[in-house]
């Protein structure tokens, strides 16, 4: 493989790589993905999304069993945890969804090469393979969909066993007697709330005054405080100054708002403050690709093309949510406007979910935001107390927020802190993505008694009906 000519050769083979070379290869194109890891799916298949979510699951699991089943009248002897179990069947998840992209990738006739990347002129990449050897790529087009990597702290190194990425947190060998998790975002609060219900002490600490701050305000305060009912350990405005590893042991200092100083011991330590979009080694300067300095973003126009017009990049390199949905749409469009169709993302129907128990999901503008554009808007509320099926579950925490144009009834948010708040979501999707309005969804006929039926609730109380509150 030393020469090979394609259409299009993707670089990164995670959910907006994969499926843009899926999405080509169904529209004619000789497709190429390049992957420097050794299976396919990215960081979302591999070490993010899907095994995290595996394990919430397992873990949501073992804490029912423990805490809640005998409520239902279901009761065990000697419960005990069984972690390489646990961390086995995470591991199952994801190698049978890593071989189905394999699958895929045979299917659709795209040639995975296995190795890294570099683009070495606009329409060139070299692959130096990772069984050896290397391979130059022909293309008329690249597609860059590398990804991100977690962002690190300069005096708080990774050492990959006790302060950890969040990859690292995945695969503890055994329970942390005390898991300090630096930052409050998405990943922290998911990962922290694994390793609270299978028995570690969680202790948050968050630079910010709130925590999940892209999240609306009060369903992200319903959120901590349902958190730190479950035993999470929550800091706020509080900036952590180092650290400070001996054995097994990890110190961390941190300042408080008030600008006194104060110590944290645990055995693990996860620094979830973030991620940056993963360009090293891919020679983009060096071919003349533009590059944002300050934030590692590669700009690109409407059409995802960088400056040099036979480039595009999608996903976590460029602006916007680093969501695999979001890279899943852009790849898609991407390629169907290189085959000469609309492809097109809405960028305001963009859900994100944070999978804690209660999930907290939403998409479109939170209430602070539109008071900051100066937006005339309803809002209609309904909680979980009053849903039927909510009480059957004993899954009653939590409610259902509805935004709503004032003068057109167009719905411009949903926010829905609950059970399954993540399937419940598409819902709301769907109706902003046809622009219909909180009456559209109050007049549909929702299946009793469901879950569902918080959110039709919640669009009655936009006009301040709702029949059940």
């Amino acid at each position: 493989m030393a020469h090979k000519q394609f259409d299009l050769v993707v670089i990164g083979a995670g959910p907006g790589g994969y499926v843009a070379a899926i999405r080509a290869a169904q529209l004619g194109m000789k497709v190429a993905c390049v992957e420097k890891s050794r299976t396919l799916g990215g960081t979302c298949l591999n070490v993010g999304c899907i095994p995290s979510k595996a394990m919430l699951d397992s873990s949501e699991l073992f804490h029912l069993a423990k805490e809640r089943f005998k409520k239902h009248g279901i009761q065990f002897e000697a419960l005990k945890l069984d972690l390489p179990a646990l961390l086995a069947r995470k591991d199952e998840v994801v190698k049978g969804l890593t071989d189905g992209v394999r699958y895929l990738f045979r299917k659709n006739k795209i040639e995975p090469v296995f190795g890294t990347a570099r683009v070495s002129s606009p329409q060139s990449v070299h692959v130096e393979l990772n069984e050896g050897g290397s391979a130059d790529l022909q293309t008329g087009h690249i597609l860059l969909a590398t990804g991100s990597e977690p962002a690190g702290l300069p005096f708080l190194p990774f050492d990959g066993r006790t302060v950890v990425d969040s990859t690292g947190a995945l695969s503890f060998d055994r329970v942390p007697d005390h898991l300090i998790v630096v930052g409050a975002g998405y990943i922290g609060l998911e990962l922290g709330s694994v390793w609270r219900r299978l028995g570690a002490r969680v202790t948050v600490l968050e630079f910010l005054p709130r925590i999940v701050p892209a999240a609306d305000q009060e369903l992200g305060e319903l959120l901590k405080r349902s958190l730190t009912k479950q035993g999470l350990e929550i800091h706020l405005e509080t900036r952590v100054t180092g650290a400070s590893v001996a054995g097994d042991r990890v110190t961390v200092s941190a300042q408080k708002k008030d600008g006194s100083n104060t110590e944290f011991a645990c055995s693990r330590v996860l620094v979830a403050v973030g991620r940056r979009p993963f360009t090293t080694g891919l020679g983009l300067s060096e071919v003349g690709v533009a590059v944002d300095p300050q934030t590692g973003r590669v700009p690109v126009d409407p059409h995802f093309r960088t400056n040099l017009p036979t480039i595009s990049a999608i996903g976590d390199l460029i602006e916007g949510p680093m969501l695999a949905h979001k890279a899943e749409d852009e790849g898609i469009a991407c390629v169907e406007i290189l085959a000469g169709k609309a492809g097109h993302v809405n960028y305001e129907t963009i859900p994100s979910v944070i999978y804690t128990w209660p999930e907290l999901a939403s998409v479109g503008l939170t209430e602070e935001q539109l008071k900051q554009r100066g937006v005339s808007y309803r809002a209609g509320k309904f909680p979980f107390l009053a849903n039927g099926r909510a009480k059957a579950m004993d899954e009653t925490e939590g409610l259902v927020k509805i935004l709503a144009d004032a003068a057109t009834d167009r719905v411009l948010g949903v926010h829905i802190l609950g059970p399954r708040a993540s399937e419940l979501i598409a819902e709301a999707v769907a109706v902003m993505e046809f622009a219909g309005s909180a009456e559209d969804i109050a007049r549909t006929c929702h299946a009793h008694p469901t879950l569902s039926e918080a959110t039709r609730e919640a669009a009655l109380a936009v006009e301040g009906r709702a029949i059940h509150s």
